[in-house]
This record gives structure tokens, C-alpha cells and sequence, in this order.
């Protein structure tokens, strides 16, 4: 059988892979997608959607739990975890199957199955009726990641869980122990801690929330803390010893172990790429700790082969894949493309309370040797975050002193990964403080706090 020729072929059905099928099929060009699992990829169907699912459910618990403070009654409040369980995974269906409508209605060829690349502008795919060939001068891989195993450490479904057992459970557990407070960590700590597990979260770093600026950090860690979470920092699970209905964690603190005794481990720590089975090292493409190396294009080096999301390295974020995924199909079609600068990226972590951020750190501003301005301005002082009985939080801006250019923002408590894009949307059109000083701010919302923190930083606050 002759192989089906396309303009573009896009290697696996994420976030950014679709995203680039559709633009590509928007800007005239015959493209196919090649997914061997499912579409929408991690994130739609083990990722962002579900969690957020999951920890929609939790918050709602949790306001349950506040019914008095509202002056509300609730009385033998619970929750059945099979149906918040099964909740999540109606969502993650609900989208995946609209990721498949939106390629249908955009013409795009899906064949599913395994992929490999023998040459360059060739595809091969093995399906359940046998292999098909592909042909295209442009190959996108966008195969994505997955979680991260350490010796020892590894999940088997029952005792120790990756995030897919998390969102998947096979029990609610009692003493639950993270690995890792990153995103994923934190997210699911959050959740099951908010459902009533005795939570420990244990991370290498020196700080909970190891990419956010210390001053967030701390105050999420204050946070968790008085959730009732426990947290360790500068510390290290160097053994699991796994028994009947329980696990003895070997924790490094301070030199010395520490033993303790979990029913469930989660491991949370970070993911590797999928770059195995490709061919890429037969092709000349250079891989970094499991990641394809690229230039600010996505481009691999081989020419017609580029790599977006994951796979392509941090920030490892569904967003920046789908924008690595259009600037990819602009590029290929001939259209004046964007890189997508890391810097801009919003981070938004969806624990209680969130945390979000866009920009360089505080450390990191001045580490590149800016001269700074900081502003804050706390929950406390704003009505609306009073109102909605989240008083805790806070809201930190950082400028260039000498040009006001907005440098990073970082943000925790209520619907600050909500809040945030506001200031993305200040860094990408290149704003100042005066900008941002000028703009009326509608009253009584939270967004009042993104422009008081900013008046604090030239001394002009208002309310605090």
C-alpha cells in the first residue's frame, strides 16, 4: 500500500499537538495526527482537567465544612469518593471526545496507534489492523511526558502511587505521604489532606514550592501548615518498605533518618520525556536528559522536525504547548511567527489556597542585576476577599526601578490563577507602573489587589 502523503504530521494528540494540527489545517495545510493512547493527551485525560475536577469537589467540601461562618447550616456533611472519582473522569471524557470533534470539523486525518520515524519526512505507525506509512515534509512531536520513577521509589498501584493512582484511587487514604511539593505534589496533597487524610509532604529543596518566590512559598507553606498538613523540607525518602496495608518511609532530615509508617505514598517527583521508540537518535536529534533540545522555533535541528511541550523541556505547562503548537504551524505555513518567551508563561498551581505567578522571582530580579521595586498588598485589605470569607493571601508586584517595567508578579489565595492573567497581559503589551497606575479597577473585585500592590511599590497605596 502507498503511503498517505500530508503537509504536516503531528506525533501525539495533547494539548499542544492538536493545537497545532488545528492551526495547521486552519492555514490550508493537509495535516494528520498520530495518537497512540487517547486525545487531549495527559492533560485533558490525567492532568489539569481531572485534578481540577477533583479539587472543585474538595473546595466545595471545604466550604461545607465553613457552612457556619456564612451563616449557614450543614449538618453530616461527607462525600462519597467513588462519585468524586467518577465526576472527574466524566469531565475528562466530556473534553477528549470534543478534541476529536474539533479535528473532524477541522478535516484533520487521526491514526491511532504507535509511531515511530525510519527516515526523515516518513512516519510509520503500527495499528490494530497492521502498520500504516505516512509522508510529510514537516513532522511535529509533541509526545509529552510522564511521571518520573526513582529507584525504590516505584508506584505499583497499591501502596505507592503516580498521579494516575491518585486521580484513580483505590482507596481514600488514611496517612498519606507526598513526594515532592511541585504542582502535581501540592495539588494532590491539598486535595486528599482537605478530604481528611493525615498528610506529610516531603521536598529535597529548601523551601515547599521550590519555582515560586520565597515569599509565597513561605506563606503557602503557613498555609498547609495550618491545615494541618506536615511539611519537610531539606529532606529526602531514600527507602520504602513496603508491608501488608503499609509503608515505612526512610526520610533524610538534618543527616539523620527518620522512619515513619503511611498506608499510601504519592511520588511526585517530576516527569521524564517520551522520547523512547521515536528513532530520534537515528535521525541526529539531540536529546538532554530526556528532552529534545530545540532552538526558540521548537526546530530539532533536522530539517522539518521540530518538538513542542513537554518533550521539549520546561516550563512543562499544557498553555505552552498549545503556543508552541500555533507559533510551529505559522512557521511551517510561512506565516510571521512569535517565540514563545518562558518568562511570560503564567504558572498556576491549584491547591488551597493557590498559588500563581508570571515573571522573575524577587531573587531572580536581582540576580540579573535590576535595581527593584516590590509592592504588596494582603487579602485583609480587600472587600471582596472579605466577603467571600478568604481573607488569607497576599499579592506581590515587582518593577524595574529605572524603566517601571513590571518584572514578575506572584500571587496566593482565592482565584489568583484566575487573577493572574491580568498581569500576563500587562507583560506582554511591554507595560509600566504607570499603566497599570491609570487603569480603573472595577469595585468591589479581587483585581483591586493586582493595582494596590502596585501603588505599594511606589509608595501610593490606598488601603493598607
Amino acid at each position: 500500500m502507498a503511503a498517505k502523503s500530508f503537509d504536516l504530521i503531528v506525533i501525539g494528540a495533547g494539548p499542544g499537538g492538536y493545537v497545532a494540527a488545528i492551526r495547521g489545517a486552519q492555514l490550508g495545510l493537509k495535516v494528520a495526527v498520530v495518537e497512540r493512547e487517547h486525545l487531549g493527551g495527559i492533560c485533558l485525560n490525567w492532568g489539569c482537567i481531572p485534578t481540577k475536577a477533583l479539587l472543585r469537589s474538595s473546595e466545595v467540601f471545604h466550604l461545607m465544612e465553613r457552612a457556619k461562618d456564612f451563616g449557614l447550616k450543614a449538618e453530616n456533611i461527607g462525600y462519597d469518593l467513588s462519585a468524586v472519582v467518577k465526576r472527574s473522569r466524566g469531565v475528562a471524557a466530556q473534553l477528549s471526545g470534543g478534541i476529536g470533534h474539533l479535528l473532524k470539523k477541522n478535516k484533520v486525518t487521526v491514526v491511532m496507534g504507535e509511531a515511530t520515524i525510519p527516515a526523515k519526512g516518513k512516519v510509520s505507525v503500527k495499528t490494530d489492523k497492521g502498520t500504516e506509512e505516512l509522508t510529510a515534509k514537516n513532522i511535529i512531536l509533541a509526545t509529552g511526558a510522564r511521571a518520573r520513577e526513582l529507584p525504590g521509589l516505584e508506584a505499583d498501584g497499591d501502596l505507592v502511587w503516580t498521579y494516575k493512582h491518585a486521580l484513580d484511587p483505590v482507596r481514600m487514604p488514611k496517612k498519606l505521604l507526598v513526594i515532592g511539593s511541585g504542582a502535581i505534589g501540592i495539588e494532590f496533597a491539598s486535595f486528599y489532606n482537605t478530604l481528611g487524610a493525615e498528610t506529610t509532604v516531603v521536598e529535597v529543596m529548601d523551601r515547599v514550592l521550590p519555582v515560586e518566590d520565597s515569599e509565597i512559598s513561605a506563606f503557602a507553606k503557613k498555609a498547609f501548615t495550618k491545615q494541618g498538613m506536615t511539611i519537610m523540607e531539606k529532606a529526602m525518602v531514600k527507602q520504602l518498605d513496603r508491608g501488608k496495608g503499609k509503608v515505612t518511609a526512610h526520610i533524610e532530615v538534618g543527616g539523620k533518618i527518620e522512619k515513619h509508617d503511611f498506608d499510601t505514598v504519592i511520588s511526585a517527583v517530576g516527569i521524564v520525556g517520551n522520547v523512547e521508540g521515536l528513532g530520534l537518535e537515528a535521525l541526529g536529534v539531540k536529546i538532554d536528559r530526556t528532552h529534545v533540545v530545540t532552538d526558540e522555533f521548537c526546530r530539532t535541528g533536522v530539517d522539518g522536525l521540530y518538538a513542542i511541550g513537554d518533550i521539549a523541556g520546561a516550563p512543562w505547562l499544557a498553555h505552552k504547548a498549545s503556543h508552541e503548537g500555533v507559533m510551529v504551524a505559522d512557521l511551517i505555513a510561512g506565516k510571521h511567527a512569535h517565540p514563545v518567551k518562558p518568562e511570560s508563561i503564567a504558572g498556576c498551581t491549584y491547591c488551597h489556597p493557590q498559588v500563581a505567578s508570571v515573571g522573575y522571582t524577587e531573587a531572580k530580579a536581582k540576580e540579573l542585576g535590576y535595581d527593584i521595586k516590590v509592592g504588596r498588598f494582603p487579602f485583609i485589605g480587600n472587600g471582596k476577599a472579605i466577603a467571600l470569607g478568604e481573607a488569607e493571601g497576599m499579592v506581590k508586584t515587582i518593577f524595574d526601578a529605572k524603566t517601571g517595567e513590571l518584572l514578575g508578579a506572584h500571587m496566593v489565595g482565592a482565584e489568583v490563577t484566575e487573577m493572574i492573567q491580568g498581569y500576563v497581559v500587562g507583560r506582554q503589551l511591554e507595560t509600566t507602573e504607570e499603566d497599570l497606575m491609570n487603569t480603573v479597577f472595577p469595585h468591589p473585585t479581587l483585581s483591586e489587589m493586582m493595582h494596590e500592590s502596585v501603588l505599594d511599590a511606589y509608595d501610593r497605596v490606598i488601603h493598607m
